[in-house]
């Protein structure tokens, strides 16, 4: 009779099933089959807060069949995945079908290869209560915040609003920057650069002294003028000149922050996104020549390690693809983060097969997991690659009575970089290579500009900068960072504004009531001791139960509290004033939130109950009529488009963005695809590259 193997999903069964062979039966619990009560609250405050737990709702067929099966099996094993939210997934499963978690019948695989289930099988062990503990605090403490809460937020300022205690936090910290931005005064500031030749190559220095050394930046145009005047004339010749070398080292491999934030930047992926494309490349794919096989590691992970075999495997490979020398001479250790020996269990986000490169893989898919593995593989083998050297010149010119400055350099061997370069979200003034220059030459001036600049207020969130905020933080752990931005989306409290995340007045009102009443509950630090607080619990070291009373306690007294302070008041959410006027009396309109989402409505309810369905103008025109703006919509499985306003009577659309940039052959609005623009008027043919910068 055959032993059941119970994993969380049928991709995962398939791919594990092929491993283990007839001996075995592997199914699928669908992920969790229990949890606490919707309706209700479901944990029992005065009684250690104990939770209670009931079969989801449309499982009951399911958990019939995974009961039949472990009756008729000659033993059951439980193998969903390796961290908290698996752990209390196969605590629940021993609990409904009568295992006793004491006994070795978990099992977990950090990749799912023939040698990483062979391993994982090889080792059961023991259901770890104290990893499941772990889950369940953090489960009852976001349930009594969330209940307790939400009704509070419902009275004070409007009807199925609801709170959560990670999620509070993340909005705060959107919210803050807001408010930086918004207190932002700019300074006004002048750059003042030399365009400069030696040797037939011209460069650029820019403006940093006067000849006392002392640091000089014009704040105003008449300032920049006065120094251009003194420079009239002048010969420009190198003063000070340094050379040196520069090594740059490659980044680690992913963990599931970095990777989130990679993929923003480079693949511009949400965190979900990129947690689904991963979650189908450890559970398993089809690769020909190869069958089904996981082709990464496990993808919630804090730690750095990587283990000797693959490391192994990677210096190998790249022996072979650039040569010995693109070795990393000695083995490449980084220190993790976390504290905790429990999140340092799995090794890095990498290859389970770093021979299998991403151009093979490619033949066998395509779309978000190729593009996540091709990123994923390079980095990982970039990390063990030699570093990239250059050589460094620092050049002080000498004009009149002031200093300019510029600096270059020159990759004399390009190491890591060959195959891999993490991307930056900021766009950065990057150094070129300098002429040859020697002390005393003069040089030749080519032009000398003053250009304008203003100081810039801090940059809103975009996903990726917020899932770093929130690790540097230390608020929430691998496998809430996209759970926590999607929720916070889903309720309308944060929107995306060409890929940055900003408040919204409904988001800034229950930001400001909580800052007001809870204060805790939105502090950075609290939030933080409290993540400390459940990873004690999975390590053994602290108790449960007195972790969430001790939690408790203090937000319940602020809970009362706070009905006192509100008794009789509510907060009115400010609209948002729109461009827009109502077609029925001609007054502004202004944008609302429904039960079904955003539309505009009349500044003048109730005395007029003029509304219009809420649209995004881009700026552009329709380049078939001519006439038409050409507004964002949404299709109804949620992807945008862009569409002619004077829809029906004009049928164009396209899901290319309109952009600022007009048709030089034409002057229509131009449309970007990919890494190109167009223009999409017929018989035109415009094309060009997107603009740079």
């Amino acid at each position: 009779m055959a032993k059941l193997v119970i994993v969380e999903s049928p991709a995962k069964a398939k791919t594990i099933g092929k491993y283990l062979g007839k001996d075995y039966e592997v199914t699928a619990s669908m992920g969790h089959i229990r949890d606490l009560p919707t309706s209700q609250l479901g944990i029992d405050v005065e009684h250690g807060y104990t939770p209670q737990y009931i079969n989801i709702k449309g499982k009951e067929k399911l958990i019939k069949e995974l009961k039949a099966k472990a009756k008729k099996a000659d033993g059951v094993l439980l193998a969903t995945d390796p961290d908290r939210e698996g752990e209390a997934i196969s605590w629940h499963l021993a609990s409904l079908l009568g295992i006793d978690p004491a006994q070795p019948n978990r099992v977990t695989f950090d990749e799912i290869t023939k040698k990483g289930v062979k391993e994982g099988m090889a080792h059961p062990r023991p259901i770890n209560e104290d990893l499941f503990n772990a889950q369940q605090a953090r489960r009852v403490l976001d349930r009594l915040v969330g209940y307790k809460l939400s009704p509070f937020l419902w009275r004070k300022i409007r009807r199925g609003l609801s709170a959560g205690r990670v999620q509070s936090v993340a909005v705060r910290l959107i919210d803050d920057r807001e408010k930086e931005i918004e207190a932002f005064v700019p300074e006004e500031y002048w750059n003042v650069d030399a365009t400069l030749s030696a040797a037939g190559k011209k460069f650029t220095a820019r403006l940093s002294a006067d000849a006392s050394g002392k640091k000089l930046l014009p704040r105003t145009e008449a300032e920049a003028r006065a120094i251009e005047q003194g420079l009239a004339g002048a010969q420009y010749t190198v003063g000070e000149l340094r050379r040196g070398k520069r090594t740059k080292q490659p980044t680690p491999a992913f963990i599931t922050s970095t990777l989130q934030q990679e993929a923003s930047r480079r693949l511009g992926f949400t965190a979900t996104r990129t947690m689904r494309a991963a979650q189908t490349l450890y559970e398993g794919v089809d690769i020909a020549g190869h069958g089904t096989v996981g082709l990464i590691t496990y993808m919630r992970t804090d730690s750095l390690r990587i283990s000797d075999e693959a490391v192994a495997a990677a210096r190998e490979y790249i022996a072979g693809a650039y040569g010995e020398q693109y070795i990393c001479p000695h083995k490449r250790t980084w220190k993790t983060k976390s504290a905790t020996a429990a999140q340092d269990a799995h090794e890095a986000i990498r290859p389970s097969m770093p021979a299998l490169t991403p151009d093979e893989v490619d033949k066998s898919i395509s779309g978000d997991t190729a593009k996540l593995y091709r990123m994923i593989w390079s980095r990982f083998m970039a990390s063990q690659m030699a570093d990239c050297q250059m050589d460094t010149v620092s050049v002080t010119v000498c004009a009149a009575d002031y200093r300019f400055k510029a600096s270059g350099f020159t990759v004399t061997f390009d190491g890591f970089t060959a195959l891999y370069e993490e991307a930056v979200e900021d766009k950065e003034k990057k150094e070129t290579a300098l002429p040859p220059l020697e002390q005393g030459q003069v040089l030749g001036l080519v032009q000398l500009k003053s250009e304008q600049k203003f100081t810039q207020p801090p940059a809103r969130y975009t996903e990726a900068s917020l899932i770093k905020a929130l690790e540097e933080n230390g608020i929430g752990r691998p496998s809430t960072y996209a759970p926590i931005i999607t929720t916070i989306i889903d309720r309308g409290y944060v929107e995306r504004d060409q890929k940055k995340l900003k408040p919204t007045p409904l988001g800034r009102t229950v930001d400001s009531l909580m800052l007001e009443q809870f204060p805790r509950i939105v502090d950075v630090d609290f939030s933080a001791q409290m993540e400390k607080n459940l990873d004690k619990i999975e390590s053994g070291k602290a108790d449960w139960r007195q972790t969430i009373d001790g939690f408790y306690k203090d937000f319940d007294a602020s809970l009362q509290a706070a009905e006192k302070n509100m008794e009789g008041k509510k907060v009115k959410v400010p609209d948002e004033p729109s461009s827009e006027v109502c077609p029925l009396c001609g007054r502004p309109m202004v944008i609302k939130v429904g039960k079904y989402g955003k539309f505009l409505a009349c500044s003048g309810f109730p005395e007029c109950r003029g509304t219009k369905r809420l649209v995004k103008d881009t700026g552009g025109i329709c380049p078939k009529c001519g006439q038409g703006r050409m507004l964002e919509r949404k299709s109804t499985r949620g992807r945008i488009y862009y569409a002619c306003e004077r829809y029906p009577d004009c049928d164009f659309m396209t899901w290319d963005v309109p952009v600022p940039t007009k048709c030089e052959k034409c002057g229509a609005t131009l449309f970007r695809h990919g890494s190109k623009l167009y223009c999409a008027r017929e018989g035109c043919g415009f094309e060009m590259p997107v603009p740079k910068g």
